[in-house]
């Protein structure tokens, strides 16, 4: 079942009962002016079963320790956004698998040239993706690409991943005026706002499935920073990149490049639906956060040496 993704970018108060998350509106429930049918739809429910990740975006958003403990139960993951409306902060389960502790040793276990082949293969995935993205986006066949793709050694030694990605920028919003010489910078013009947001979004699906498939996404098979409590989650989602930027491109064609300034409403919708974005994963059509859950299930099997190759989609 595809669970849901919740945005609060509005006052709420957020608790539980019976079972269910409880959202009352006061905007809605306290104006006077509003008949008595209308403040009812003021307080809404939602089955906690139903819940993977909830978004909370405004100041005036309060939750329950106890709604917080339900998500957590089940394995839904939370975000808190900052005054710019930017994700700054996840909060998932600590212990999310039936079989956590042995799955940790054969994570922990794992060889160096077991995490350097996993690491070519989600190399080779990312570039695979970003070629097809970029033929989308420019109508061109992109051979260099295909090329560094097929030259992706055990570790990547070369750091065609690196090679690989400053053409990808440099060419995907070429057609764009505005955007000649774009380059990928967290704190950089748009479209990185919304980048960071669409990568925001995925990073706490990558690691949300990571959690339930009984692994520490702290522990990476090549991002290692002392300061990033998500690196093997950093790893995974690499080859998920290219989804989301290909819902920034057609934001761009859609609004304009003048009017991606500031996240609107309509944006935010379309970046939260990352989530239910239709992939193909082994051959099968799938929603995104299904194959997420496909490709850490893979991973872990790959640690303790069921399989030798990770599960990742192809655009």
């Amino acid at each position: 079942m595809i669970k849901k993704t919740l945005y609060f970018g509005n006052p709420a108060y957020l608790s539980l009962k019976l079972g269910q998350m409880v959202i009352k509106l006061p905007e809605i429930a306290k104006n006077e002016t509003l008949p008595e049918r209308m403040k009812q739809q003021g307080e809404i429910t939602k089955p906690i079963e139903d819940i993977g990740i909830v978004v909370l975006d405004n100041k005036q958003v309060t939750i329950t320790q106890g709604l917080l403990e339900a998500l957590l139960e089940t394995n839904s993951a939370i975000i808190t956004c900052d005054k710019r409306s930017m994700p700054v902060g996840l909060m998932l389960p600590l212990c999310g698998n039936t079989v956590q502790s042995e799955r940790f040793r054969d994570q922990i276990d794992a060889s160096l040239p077991l995490k350097k082949q996993l690491w070519q293969q989600t190399v080779k995935a990312k570039i695979r993706n970003q070629t097809s993205v970029l033929t989308i986006c420019t109508g061109k066949e992109i051979k260099n690409m295909r090329r560094w793709e097929n030259d992706v050694k055990s570790g990547d030694t070369d750091n065609l991943e690196g090679r690989a990605a400053a053409y990808y920028w440099k060419t995907i919003f070429s057609g764009i005026k505005e955007l000649d010489g774009f380059t990928r910078d967290r704190e950089g013009i748009p479209p990185n706002n919304l980048l960071n947001y669409g990568y925001a979004i995925l990073r706490a699906v990558v690691a949300r499935a990571l959690v339930s498939s009984g692994m520490l996404p702290t522990l990476g098979i090549h991002h290692h920073n002392r300061y990033n409590a998500y690196c093997l989650a950093d790893d995974i989602m690499e080859p998920y990149r290219p989804y989301v930027d290909e819902i920034v491109f057609s934001l761009i064609k859609e609004y304009g490049y003048d009017n991606i300034q500031e996240l609107t409403k309509e944006m935010k919708i379309r970046l939260l639906s990352i989530p239910t974005t239709d992939v193909i994963i082994n051959g099968k059509r799938s929603p995104l956060m299904i194959a997420v859950s496909q490709t850490t299930a893979s991973l872990y099997r790959c640690f303790n040496g069921e399989l030798r190759r990770i599960s990742y989609p192809e655009i």
